[in-house]
């Protein structure tokens, strides 16, 4: 199926690994150019070759999506380089876990100013480009979390916000032709995931409680991103895609 996304350019945050290389990859087989951007300048690069090596275009820009500056050289920089910009994933993010009594200032400021502000501020920066061709996409990676996880307040809340934010800005520039959607991942077996102590532990309790009796791979949370940047979702907006196995709250 033709998704309609050769010739577009997406710019996928967070993309260096996890859930954001993959979706960089599946954006680029479908024939979109990519700009692959981490804060590790190093890892965004190695994504790039191999991408390259597998016949797709892509660059990497190193930014920090709380820093403006930077958020705005990595949009000036795919257009210059690119084109243009037609699609915006946000999917920049991390856990900083503990429970409330304990959460230092900084494990909350550092989530949520990436999750949250990163997201504000690279979706200010794309949407005068989107105006102005009249189309564009933002799909922001919120997760299952947003429900609510204890020892995650902050994680939770800045999940929460994105859809939110989310619908905010569907409403707000739909009459444009932009569509803003979030996707909200169940548990992910991503190469940081698997590298926790206590892997096998989550994982098994994160199986029994899906109803698909299996955990989500970075290409389960790509191929959603990659219906919802094409033209296959072009009267979708505001929409939170639950990519969890069938496992809720």
């Amino acid at each position: 199926m033709d998704l309609g996304l050769t010739g577009k350019v997406a710019i996928v945050t967070g993309s260096a690994r996890g859930i954001g290389r993959a979706t960089a990859r599946r954006l680029g087989e479908e024939g979109a150019s990519v700009v692959v951007t981490d804060v590790d300048a190093d890892a965004a690069g190695a994504a790039v070759e191999e991408l390259a090596d597998a016949g797709l275009t892509a660059i990497a820009v190193a930014a920090d999506v709380t820093v403006r500056a930077e958020v705005e050289h990595l949009v000036d920089t795919a257009i210059k380089r690119l084109g243009g910009v037609h699609v915006l994933v946000n999917n920049a993010g991390f856990p900083r876990d503990s429970v409330l009594t304990k959460m230092s200032d900084q494990d909350w400021d550092s989530v949520v100013d990436v999750v949250l502000k990163g997201a504000f501020l690279t979706s200010r920066a794309v949407m005068p480009h989107f105006l102005d061709q009249r189309w564009g996409r933002v799909i922001n990676i919120s997760s299952r979390a947003y429900f609510g996880n204890p020892g995650q307040a902050n994680y939770s809340a800045a999940k929460a916000g994105v859809l939110g934010l989310t619908r905010a800005l569907a409403l707000e520039e739909g009459r444009f032709g932009v569509t803003v959607n979030a996707v909200a991942p169940g548990f992910v077996e991503t190469d940081a995931v698997r590298s926790l102590g206590h892997f096998e532990k989550i994982r098994e309790r994160a199986i029994a409680a899906t109803p698909l009796r299996r955990t989500g791979s970075p290409e389960d949370i790509a191929a959603a991103v990659a219906f919802l940047a094409s033209e296959c979702a072009s009267f979708v907006t505001g929409e939170t895609l639950h990519v969890t196995g069938g496992r809720f709250g």
